[in-house]
């Protein structure tokens, strides 16, 4: 089987979708990926083969070519709806989904795993008449709600390549569909789609030969503090300085990780306890840490859950405001508005977090139940079985599993 995987340039993007290129390769299926051309080298460097497609990002932002997004405060959910309407449901789809309707006749896929941000995939596999499914679902908005999103330009881009209106938005979740999340994770509200099934939370996030910087092994003994804003809304040096100030006296070890991008040397000089790098791979450092400063990105959040971390969480933009309410409502963290972020208001979320017994419990709880989720395995037979039958795969509610034979 062959398999082709469809993904934003963006390492929160490509990585939840590394475990499962992996099953398929372990299963013996040949894998590549198909990515915007500068971000290429990153998906070879976790590797797989990267075909170029689609356009890369201006230097100066996707604002330069979408004038909707000018002058607009890239924080909160409308500047997402905007974006999610004219770059990843127009923009992108429009000059991805050609290249990747080249590649479909040339390297012959047998189906098309996509991020689920990325509607080029979806477009390019109904032209080529082949099975589609989307590799990580985490926003579990309804089809009704993706239709006022993005339905009339990704329409367009149907009717570019010759196929039918999609009204309904049906093709967004045609045949199978993976969530890795726990079910009790999602707003009780969440729009489950039929052929959505949940998955174990598998992270990765090594994408060379990173290490734990070798003074993580002579912290001194007490709790170790975590702090990130990720790779895509890093760029709040104020937020990293605000966290800093509340818990530079406070008895804890504070690591935080700016992005490849930034200097850690900006902040000059540190308190003892504070130490800051540019990237650490959180999977190697949760096992150290008793809890979690995060912007609240998908991956981080899933992440720290599956170590059983509580968190504080404080939301920019994207799926982050969900993602906060959700921490706040199962009692595993606690959320702070970035617009009212000080020194003060951070200190005591931390210390709730970690003086609370109930935040660490819920936290190991909801470790617990996604341990009992099938893993990356179990979806790689399932995209087996898609390959072979070409027909839609309900999952089984009851068990949460359903037959891959």
């Amino acid at each position: 089987m062959r398999v082709l995987f469809t993904t934003f340039a963006g390492t929160g993007h490509l990585h939840p979708l590394v475990p499962l290129a992996r099953a398929l390769t372990a299963a013996g299926h040949a894998v590549a990926f198909a990515a915007a051309p500068a971000f290429c080298l990153d998906v070879e460097a976790v590797g797989f083969p990267c075909f170029p497609a689609g356009p890369d990002e201006p230097e100066a932002g996707w604002a330069t070519l979408v004038p909707a997004l000018r002058d607009v405060p890239q924080v909160g959910e409308a500047w997402t709806a905007l974006f999610m309407r004219h770059v990843f449901g127009d923009l992108l789809p429009r000059h991805t989904a050609p290249d990747l309707l080249t590649l479909g006749q040339r390297w012959r896929p047998d189906l098309i795993v996509r991020d689920p941000t990325e509607f080029g995939g979806c477009v390019a596999a109904e032209c080529l008449g082949i099975p589609h499914a989307t590799g990580r679902e985490g926003s579990f908005r309804s089809l009704a709600r993706w239709g006022d999103l993005i339905g009339e330009s990704l329409n367009g881009v149907r009717r570019t390549h010759g196929l039918p209106p999609d009204p309904e938005m049906a093709m967004l979740y045609r045949y199978l569909g993976f969530a890795w999340v726990p079910p009790r994770f999602l707003d009780p509200e969440a729009s489950v789609h039929p052929v959505m099934h949940f998955l174990r939370p598998t992270p990765f996030d090594q994408g060379g030969a990173e290490t734990l910087p070798t003074w993580v092994g002579s912290l001194p003994a007490r709790p170790t503090v975590y702090a990130t804003l990720g790779t895509a809304f890093n760029q709040r040096p104020d937020l990293f300085a605000a966290i800093i100030a509340a818990l530079g006296d406070e008895p804890v070890n504070l690591i935080i990780t700016v992005g490849r991008t930034m200097d850690p040397a900006q902040f000059g000089d540190l308190p003892p306890n504070v130490h800051v790098e540019r990237y650490i791979p959180q999977t190697l450092l949760f096992p150290r840490c008793a809890a979690v400063v995060t912007h609240g990105g998908f991956g981080t959040v899933l992440s720290a859950l599956s170590s059983g971390l509580p968190l504080v969480v404080i939301p920019i933009s994207g799926d982050q405001p969900r993602n906060a309410r959700r921490c706040t409502a199962l009692g595993v963290g606690r959320a702070l508005d970035p617009t009212e972020v000080t020194p003060a208001t951070v200190r005591e979320a931390v210390r709730t977090v970690l003086n609370e017994p109930s935040y660490s419990v819920n936290a190991q709880r909801l470790r617990e139940e996604m341990v009992g989720l099938p893993g990356p395995e179990y979806a790689a037979a399932l995209l087996e079985r898609l390959a072979k039958e070409r027909q839609p795969i309900v999952a089984a509610r009851a068990g949460e599993t359903a037959a891959v034979s």
